[in-house]
């Protein structure tokens, strides 16, 4: 009898997740049931200006996968195809709301595809109940002092809640 081992199924949620979404946390609880090991990859975008900090986004994303055992959260900043051979994934996950998400998430993987041929991609679509969300979208309704609490965690929602206290200019929610 010959006994086989299976190597781990990895795979790689980047984004930057400033701040982490309803819509970003239902893709982390699908696809944690799909592999054995979901890695939530900050990445360190030095051409955005985020809200976040990459120390306050990954904290954010701890609290809130904490009741997810196979997921981990870390950063990065380099190319997403490295990345993924560090971790040794074997697929990267990607979340789809639209089409125009669909084309734009297509061209990356295929230059992820072309950069590396062994890291695969995987597209999920949004539940569609936060189809229409995005983490631009949060940010500005909460700068303005909306309600956010249906669009992210509570953590995230005190969180922004005290950066736009501190910012000036801001309505103070």
């Amino acid at each position: 009898m010959s006994l086989q081992i299976r190597k781990e199924r990895v795979a790689i949620y980047p984004g930057t997740f400033d701040p982490v979404t309803m819509g970003h946390m239902d893709i982390i609880q699908r696809a944690a049931k799909q592999f054995d090991r979901l890695i939530v990859a900050v990445l360190n975008n030095l051409s955005k200006n985020p809200l976040f900090s990459v120390e306050e986004r990954t904290d954010l994303l701890r609290q809130a996968t904490q009741d997810i055992p196979n997921v981990e959260v870390d950063s990065f900043r380099d190319l997403l195809v490295n990345y993924v051979r560090q971790k040794d994934a074997q697929v990267i996950v990607r979340g789809i709301r639209t089409v125009t998400d669909f084309e734009y998430e297509l061209q990356n993987a295929s230059i992820n595809h072309n950069l590396d041929p062994d890291a695969e991609t995987i597209f999920m679509m949004t539940n569609p109940k936060y189809s229409y969300l995005s983490s631009s979208v949060v940010k500005e309704i909460a700068h303005f002092g909306g309600n956010v609490s249906d669009f992210v965690t509570p953590e995230v929602e005190l969180a922004m809640k005290h950066k736009f206290k501190r910012m000036d200019g801001g309505v103070k929610p």
